[in-house]
Protein backbone atom coordinates (compact mmCIF):
# COMPACT_ATOMS: atom_id res chain seq x y z
CA UNK A 1 0.00 0.00 0.00
CA UNK A 2 3.05 2.10 0.89
CA UNK A 3 4.23 1.81 -2.27
CA UNK A 4 0.80 2.54 -4.14
CA UNK A 5 0.73 5.73 -2.07
CA UNK A 6 3.93 6.82 -3.20
CA UNK A 7 3.95 6.01 -6.58
CA UNK A 8 0.83 8.24 -6.90
CA UNK A 9 2.16 11.05 -5.30
CA UNK A 10 5.57 11.07 -7.10
CA UNK A 11 3.37 10.84 -10.61
CA UNK A 12 1.27 13.46 -9.81
CA UNK A 13 4.85 15.76 -8.73
CA UNK A 14 5.78 14.76 -12.06
CA UNK A 15 2.70 15.97 -13.68
CA UNK A 16 2.65 18.93 -12.60
CA UNK A 17 6.27 19.90 -13.38
CA UNK A 18 5.71 18.50 -16.79
CA UNK A 19 2.62 20.86 -17.39
CA UNK A 20 4.79 23.98 -15.68
CA UNK A 21 7.77 23.62 -17.43
CA UNK A 22 7.58 21.73 -20.57
CA UNK A 23 4.26 22.07 -22.12
CA UNK A 24 3.78 25.81 -20.74
CA UNK A 25 7.31 26.66 -22.03
CA UNK A 26 7.28 25.07 -25.66
CA UNK A 27 5.45 24.63 -28.78
CA UNK A 28 4.41 21.25 -29.66
CA UNK A 29 7.19 19.90 -31.70
CA UNK A 30 10.81 18.10 -30.51
CA UNK A 31 11.56 20.21 -28.34
CA UNK A 32 8.58 19.39 -26.30
CA UNK A 33 8.66 15.90 -26.80
CA UNK A 34 12.65 15.58 -26.23
CA UNK A 35 12.02 17.17 -22.71
CA UNK A 36 9.22 15.32 -21.64
CA UNK A 37 11.24 11.95 -22.72
CA UNK A 38 13.90 13.22 -20.31
CA UNK A 39 11.74 13.99 -17.09
CA UNK A 40 9.58 10.37 -17.88
CA UNK A 41 13.33 8.99 -17.84
CA UNK A 42 13.91 10.93 -14.37
CA UNK A 43 10.66 9.39 -13.16
CA UNK A 44 11.62 6.20 -14.02
CA UNK A 45 15.19 6.48 -12.46
CA UNK A 46 13.71 7.83 -9.28
CA UNK A 47 10.59 4.91 -9.05
CA UNK A 48 13.83 2.58 -9.87
CA UNK A 49 15.95 3.94 -6.48
CA UNK A 50 12.88 4.39 -4.01
CA UNK A 51 11.06 0.52 -5.09
CA UNK A 52 13.20 -1.89 -6.89
CA UNK A 53 15.66 -2.63 -4.28
CA UNK A 54 12.34 -2.73 -2.00
CA UNK A 55 10.62 -5.01 -3.59
CA UNK A 56 13.49 -7.49 -5.45
CA UNK A 57 15.33 -7.34 -2.02
CA UNK A 58 18.81 -6.65 -4.44
CA UNK A 59 20.63 -4.43 -2.54
CA UNK A 60 21.23 -0.31 -3.20
CA UNK A 61 23.68 0.88 -5.73
CA UNK A 62 25.80 3.94 -5.44
CA UNK A 63 25.95 4.35 -9.43
CA UNK A 64 21.52 4.43 -9.22
CA UNK A 65 21.10 5.65 -5.74
CA UNK A 66 23.40 9.41 -6.26
CA UNK A 67 21.37 10.60 -9.11
CA UNK A 68 18.20 8.77 -7.84
CA UNK A 69 18.23 10.44 -5.01
CA UNK A 70 19.59 14.09 -6.05
CA UNK A 71 16.90 14.25 -8.61
CA UNK A 72 14.63 13.37 -5.74
CA UNK A 73 15.17 16.48 -3.66
CA UNK A 74 15.31 18.42 -6.92
CA UNK A 75 11.90 17.59 -8.22
CA UNK A 76 10.46 18.04 -4.64
CA UNK A 77 11.85 22.02 -4.52
CA UNK A 78 11.01 21.92 -7.70
CA UNK A 79 7.47 21.24 -7.45
CA UNK A 80 7.39 23.04 -3.75
CA UNK A 81 8.37 26.35 -5.87
CA UNK A 82 6.41 26.11 -8.52
CA UNK A 83 3.32 26.12 -6.56
CA UNK A 84 5.03 28.91 -4.83
CA UNK A 85 4.74 31.22 -8.01
CA UNK A 86 1.43 30.19 -8.74
CA UNK A 87 -0.33 33.21 -7.18
CA UNK A 88 2.23 35.44 -9.19
CA UNK A 89 1.64 34.04 -12.39
CA UNK A 90 -1.98 33.95 -12.33
CA UNK A 91 -1.85 37.60 -11.41
CA UNK A 92 -0.02 38.17 -14.37
CA UNK A 93 -1.42 36.05 -16.75
CA UNK A 94 -4.71 38.67 -15.77
CA UNK A 95 -2.73 41.71 -16.68
CA UNK A 96 -1.62 39.68 -19.80
CA UNK A 97 -5.39 39.31 -20.88
CA UNK A 98 -6.40 43.33 -20.52
CA UNK A 99 -4.55 43.67 -23.54
CA UNK A 100 -3.60 42.46 -26.94
CA UNK A 101 -0.88 39.69 -27.61
CA UNK A 102 2.31 41.53 -28.82
CA UNK A 103 1.95 39.10 -32.27
CA UNK A 104 -1.67 40.87 -32.59
CA UNK A 105 -2.10 44.84 -33.92
CA UNK A 106 -3.97 46.74 -31.99
CA UNK A 107 -7.58 47.51 -32.87
CA UNK A 108 -7.98 51.47 -34.18
CA UNK A 109 -9.49 53.48 -31.77
CA UNK A 110 -12.95 55.78 -32.80
CA UNK A 111 -12.57 59.28 -34.02
CA UNK A 112 -16.03 59.86 -33.56
CA UNK A 113 -16.44 61.18 -37.16
CA UNK A 114 -17.72 59.63 -40.13
CA UNK A 115 -15.69 57.46 -42.40
CA UNK A 116 -14.28 59.73 -45.07
CA UNK A 117 -13.01 58.29 -48.45
CA UNK A 118 -9.57 57.79 -48.72
CA UNK A 119 -7.99 60.71 -50.86
CA UNK A 120 -6.24 58.65 -53.81
CA UNK A 121 -2.43 57.96 -53.14
CA UNK A 122 -0.28 56.97 -55.26
CA UNK A 123 0.79 53.05 -54.46
CA UNK A 124 3.37 52.61 -52.16
CA UNK A 125 5.91 49.94 -53.22
CA UNK A 126 5.06 46.90 -51.18
CA UNK A 127 7.18 45.54 -48.01
CA UNK A 128 7.30 42.71 -45.71
CA UNK A 129 5.46 42.52 -43.04
CA UNK A 130 7.41 42.90 -39.78
CA UNK A 131 8.54 39.73 -38.37
CA UNK A 132 6.37 38.82 -35.37
CA UNK A 133 7.76 38.39 -31.74
CA UNK A 134 8.58 35.15 -31.06
CA UNK A 135 6.36 34.36 -27.63
CA UNK A 136 3.25 35.76 -26.18
CA UNK A 137 2.66 37.57 -23.26
CA UNK A 138 1.63 34.20 -21.79
CA UNK A 139 4.15 31.78 -22.64
CA UNK A 140 6.65 34.42 -21.56
CA UNK A 141 5.22 34.56 -18.19
CA UNK A 142 5.55 30.83 -17.94
CA UNK A 143 9.11 30.86 -18.87
CA UNK A 144 9.73 33.39 -16.55
CA UNK A 145 8.05 31.73 -14.22
CA UNK A 146 10.02 28.04 -14.90
CA UNK A 147 13.20 29.88 -14.95
CA UNK A 148 12.80 31.19 -11.61
CA UNK A 149 11.86 28.06 -10.28
CA UNK A 150 14.45 26.33 -11.43
CA UNK A 151 17.32 28.40 -10.42
CA UNK A 152 15.76 28.24 -6.96
CA UNK A 153 15.48 24.87 -7.12
CA UNK A 154 19.17 23.91 -8.44
CA UNK A 155 20.28 26.51 -5.58
CA UNK A 156 18.25 24.80 -2.82
CA UNK A 157 19.84 21.43 -3.68
CA UNK A 158 23.22 22.44 -4.29
CA UNK A 159 23.28 24.08 -1.01
CA UNK A 160 21.28 21.43 1.05
CA UNK A 161 23.96 18.85 -0.58
CA UNK A 162 26.75 20.62 0.60
CA UNK A 163 25.59 20.78 3.65
CA UNK A 164 24.29 17.13 4.10
CA UNK A 165 27.86 16.30 2.87
CA UNK A 166 29.69 18.26 5.03
CA UNK A 167 30.98 17.87 8.40
CA UNK A 168 28.48 17.97 11.26
CA UNK A 169 28.52 20.55 13.42
CA UNK A 170 29.73 19.52 17.30
CA UNK A 171 27.33 21.27 19.55
CA UNK A 172 28.05 21.70 23.50
CA UNK A 173 25.25 21.26 25.52
CA UNK A 174 24.93 21.96 28.89
CA UNK A 175 22.38 19.92 31.07
CA UNK A 176 21.78 19.95 34.72
CA UNK A 177 19.95 17.14 36.47
CA UNK A 178 18.60 16.50 39.89
CA UNK A 179 20.35 14.44 42.63
CA UNK A 180 23.71 14.05 40.39
CA UNK A 181 26.60 13.64 42.43
CA UNK A 182 29.14 16.53 42.32
CA UNK A 183 31.64 13.88 41.43
CA UNK A 184 30.27 13.82 37.76
CA UNK A 185 30.07 17.84 37.04
CA UNK A 186 31.29 18.57 33.75
CA UNK A 187 30.96 14.50 32.78
CA UNK A 188 30.76 14.48 28.89
CA UNK A 189 28.50 12.52 26.44
CA UNK A 190 29.05 12.47 22.90
CA UNK A 191 25.72 11.92 21.23
CA UNK A 192 25.68 11.39 17.52
CA UNK A 193 22.77 9.81 15.41
CA UNK A 194 21.05 9.42 12.33
CA UNK A 195 24.30 8.50 10.94
CA UNK A 196 22.42 5.98 8.00
CA UNK A 197 25.12 4.37 6.40
CA UNK A 198 23.95 2.98 2.97
CA UNK A 199 24.61 3.55 -0.68
CA UNK A 200 25.49 7.48 -0.48
CA UNK A 201 27.20 7.25 3.02
CA UNK A 202 30.04 4.66 3.71
CA UNK A 203 33.10 4.12 5.57
CA UNK A 204 35.30 7.51 5.05
CA UNK A 205 31.86 9.11 6.85
CA UNK A 206 31.71 6.77 9.52
CA UNK A 207 35.60 7.55 10.13
CA UNK A 208 35.18 11.60 9.99
CA UNK A 209 32.32 10.66 12.64
CA UNK A 210 34.52 8.54 15.04
CA UNK A 211 37.47 11.38 14.19
CA UNK A 212 35.23 14.15 15.54
CA UNK A 213 33.74 12.61 18.27
CA UNK A 214 37.41 11.50 19.64
CA UNK A 215 38.49 15.08 19.32
CA UNK A 216 35.72 15.58 22.18
CA UNK A 217 37.90 13.04 24.52
CA UNK A 218 34.37 12.45 25.71
CA UNK A 219 33.81 10.21 28.85
CA UNK A 220 30.88 8.33 26.99
CA UNK A 221 29.29 7.97 23.30
CA UNK A 222 25.91 7.11 23.09
CA UNK A 223 24.75 6.43 19.38
CA UNK A 224 20.53 6.56 19.16
CA UNK A 225 19.68 4.67 16.24
CA UNK A 226 19.60 4.60 12.71
CA UNK A 227 23.26 3.41 12.37
CA UNK A 228 22.36 1.56 9.01
CA UNK A 229 20.16 1.32 6.14
CA UNK A 230 21.55 -2.38 5.13
CA UNK A 231 23.00 -5.67 6.06
CA UNK A 232 26.17 -6.66 7.69
CA UNK A 233 26.76 -8.09 4.66
CA UNK A 234 26.59 -5.14 2.82
CA UNK A 235 28.04 -2.42 5.14
CA UNK A 236 30.15 -4.74 7.77
CA UNK A 237 33.10 -2.32 6.42
CA UNK A 238 31.57 0.98 6.48
CA UNK A 239 30.88 -0.17 10.37
CA UNK A 240 34.31 -0.77 10.84
CA UNK A 241 35.70 2.66 12.07
CA UNK A 242 33.45 2.30 15.42
CA UNK A 243 35.44 0.28 16.60
CA UNK A 244 37.90 3.32 17.30
CA UNK A 245 35.82 4.96 19.47
CA UNK A 246 37.33 6.47 22.22
CA UNK A 247 35.89 7.18 25.65
CA UNK A 248 36.44 6.53 29.34
CA UNK A 249 32.66 4.88 30.11
CA UNK A 250 32.38 3.04 26.63
CA UNK A 251 30.09 3.48 23.71
CA UNK A 252 26.58 2.63 24.00
CA UNK A 253 23.81 2.05 21.80
CA UNK A 254 20.10 1.84 21.06
CA UNK A 255 17.68 0.23 17.75
CA UNK A 256 15.95 2.94 15.48
CA UNK A 257 13.26 2.51 12.94
CA UNK A 258 15.49 1.48 9.97
CA UNK A 259 17.44 -1.10 12.38
CA UNK A 260 14.37 -2.76 11.69
CA UNK A 261 14.13 -2.51 8.06
CA UNK A 262 16.98 -5.16 7.51
CA UNK A 263 16.23 -8.68 7.67
CA UNK A 264 18.20 -9.47 10.49
CA UNK A 265 18.02 -7.12 13.15
CA UNK A 266 20.03 -9.51 15.39
CA UNK A 267 22.89 -9.48 13.33
CA UNK A 268 23.80 -6.07 13.45
CA UNK A 269 23.32 -6.18 17.12
CA UNK A 270 26.28 -8.98 17.43
CA UNK A 271 28.45 -7.08 14.63
CA UNK A 272 28.25 -4.00 16.96
CA UNK A 273 28.74 -5.68 20.23
CA UNK A 274 31.84 -7.26 18.07
CA UNK A 275 32.98 -3.84 17.17
CA UNK A 276 33.26 -2.44 21.19
CA UNK A 277 29.47 -1.42 20.73
CA UNK A 278 27.20 -1.84 24.02
CA UNK A 279 23.26 -2.20 23.24
CA UNK A 280 21.23 -1.26 25.31
CA UNK A 281 18.54 -3.36 24.87
CA UNK A 282 15.60 -2.48 26.97
CA UNK A 283 18.33 -2.57 29.71
CA UNK A 284 20.29 -0.51 31.99
CA UNK A 285 23.59 0.18 33.42
CA UNK A 286 25.15 2.06 36.41
CA UNK A 287 27.94 4.72 34.96
CA UNK A 288 29.87 4.97 38.59
CA UNK A 289 32.82 7.45 39.50
CA UNK A 290 33.87 5.97 42.62
CA UNK A 291 30.86 5.66 45.24
CA UNK A 292 29.02 7.88 43.08
CA UNK A 293 26.54 6.78 40.04
CA UNK A 294 23.63 7.36 37.90
CA UNK A 295 21.70 4.93 35.51
CA UNK A 296 21.99 4.80 31.59
CA UNK A 297 18.85 3.18 30.16
CA UNK A 298 18.10 2.45 26.60
CA UNK A 299 14.47 1.35 25.02
CA UNK A 300 14.32 -0.34 21.68
CA UNK A 301 12.46 1.68 18.58
CA UNK A 302 8.67 1.61 18.50
CA UNK A 303 8.89 0.18 15.24
CA UNK A 304 11.15 -2.95 16.96
CA UNK A 305 7.51 -3.99 18.03
CA UNK A 306 6.04 -4.96 14.28
CA UNK A 307 9.27 -7.60 14.80
CA UNK A 308 8.30 -8.32 18.13
CA UNK A 309 11.35 -6.33 19.83
CA UNK A 310 9.55 -3.15 21.11
CA UNK A 311 10.42 -0.96 23.56
CA UNK A 312 9.81 -2.57 26.99
CA UNK A 313 10.37 0.38 29.67
CA UNK A 314 9.49 -1.70 32.73
CA UNK A 315 12.44 -3.82 32.19
CA UNK A 316 14.59 -0.52 30.79
CA UNK A 317 13.52 0.69 34.02
CA UNK A 318 13.22 -1.78 36.31
CA UNK A 319 14.94 -1.99 39.78
CA UNK A 320 16.72 1.69 39.04
CA UNK A 321 17.77 3.71 42.46
CA UNK A 322 15.91 6.59 42.60
CA UNK A 323 18.37 8.66 45.07
CA UNK A 324 20.46 9.07 41.21
CA UNK A 325 19.23 10.65 37.94
CA UNK A 326 18.17 8.47 34.90
CA UNK A 327 19.15 9.34 31.55
CA UNK A 328 17.36 7.47 28.79
CA UNK A 329 18.68 6.44 25.46
CA UNK A 330 15.47 5.97 23.17
CA UNK A 331 15.63 7.09 19.17
CA UNK A 332 12.27 8.68 18.76
CA UNK A 333 11.26 11.57 20.97
CA UNK A 334 7.63 10.61 21.25
CA UNK A 335 9.37 8.00 23.68
CA UNK A 336 9.18 10.53 26.06
CA UNK A 337 5.64 10.75 27.47
CA UNK A 338 6.07 7.43 28.91
CA UNK A 339 9.66 8.50 30.10
CA UNK A 340 8.36 11.02 31.93
CA UNK A 341 5.46 9.49 33.54
CA UNK A 342 8.41 6.87 34.93
CA UNK A 343 10.78 9.74 36.25
CA UNK A 344 13.50 9.84 33.57
CA UNK A 345 15.60 13.01 34.23
CA UNK A 346 16.90 13.23 30.34
CA UNK A 347 16.11 11.40 27.35
CA UNK A 348 18.61 11.29 24.43
CA UNK A 349 17.03 10.94 21.18
CA UNK A 350 17.40 11.48 17.35
CA UNK A 351 15.43 10.56 14.42
CA UNK A 352 13.76 13.87 13.22
CA UNK A 353 16.62 15.01 11.29
CA UNK A 354 15.74 18.45 12.39
CA UNK A 355 13.37 18.06 9.31
CA UNK A 356 16.25 17.80 7.16
CA UNK A 357 14.55 19.59 4.38
CA UNK A 358 12.82 22.80 4.93
CA UNK A 359 10.13 23.53 4.66
CA UNK A 360 9.12 19.46 5.39
CA UNK A 361 10.30 20.28 9.15
CA UNK A 362 6.41 21.55 9.87
CA UNK A 363 4.84 17.90 8.96
CA UNK A 364 7.71 16.33 11.25
CA UNK A 365 7.30 18.57 13.80
CA UNK A 366 3.33 17.79 13.86
CA UNK A 367 4.05 14.61 14.99
CA UNK A 368 7.15 14.39 17.20
CA UNK A 369 7.12 16.56 20.79
CA UNK A 370 10.58 18.25 19.66
CA UNK A 371 12.18 18.62 16.18
CA UNK A 372 15.61 19.43 17.47
CA UNK A 373 17.58 21.05 20.93
CA UNK A 374 16.84 20.87 24.46
CA UNK A 375 12.97 21.32 25.59
CA UNK A 376 10.99 19.61 28.85
CA UNK A 377 8.76 17.40 29.10
CA UNK A 378 6.92 17.33 32.28
CA UNK A 379 9.72 16.73 34.83
CA UNK A 380 11.87 14.73 31.70
CA UNK A 381 14.26 17.14 29.88
CA UNK A 382 14.51 15.92 26.29
CA UNK A 383 17.76 16.81 23.92
CA UNK A 384 16.79 15.66 20.04
CA UNK A 385 20.07 15.88 17.71
CA UNK A 386 19.74 16.47 14.14
CA UNK A 387 21.86 13.74 13.17
CA UNK A 388 25.11 13.31 11.40
CA UNK A 389 23.71 12.13 8.13
CA UNK A 390 20.69 11.86 5.72
CA UNK A 391 18.05 9.96 4.52
CA UNK A 392 17.14 9.86 1.07
CA UNK A 393 18.18 13.01 -1.03
CA UNK A 394 21.66 13.90 -0.01
CA UNK A 395 20.32 17.01 0.87
CA UNK A 396 19.58 19.43 4.15
CA UNK A 397 18.12 22.66 4.15
CA UNK A 398 17.66 24.49 7.24
CA UNK A 399 19.00 21.61 9.47
CA UNK A 400 22.60 21.51 9.73
CA UNK A 401 24.06 17.72 11.04
CA UNK A 402 25.79 17.52 14.09
CA UNK A 403 27.56 15.63 17.01
CA UNK A 404 26.56 16.97 20.26
CA UNK A 405 28.59 17.14 23.44
CA UNK A 406 26.15 16.96 26.48
CA UNK A 407 27.57 18.41 29.33
CA UNK A 408 26.29 17.26 32.55
CA UNK A 409 25.98 19.36 35.88
CA UNK A 410 23.96 19.17 39.43
CA UNK A 411 20.35 21.48 39.39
Amino acid sequence: MFIVVLGVVLGLMHLYVWKRLIKDTTAPGLRRRVATLVLVALAVLLVATLILPRVTGTPESPWLAWPGYLWFGLIAYLFLTLLATEPIRLALWRWARRGPEPDQPAAPAPTGHAPTAPAPTAPEPSTPDPPKPAVNRRVFIARTAALAAGAASVGLVGYGAATALGPPNVLTVPVRLRRLDPTFDGFRMAVVSDVHLGPLSGRRHTERIVRMINEQEPDLVAIVGDLVDGTVEELGRAAEPLRDLQSREGTFFVTGNHEYFVDDTASWLRELDRLGVQTLRNANTAIRRGAASFDLAGVNDVVGAERGDGPDFDRALGGLDESRPTILLAHQPIQVTEASSRGVDLQLSGHTHGGQMWPFHYAVDMVQPALAGLSTVGDTQLYVTRGAGFWGPPVRVGAPPDITVVTLGGA
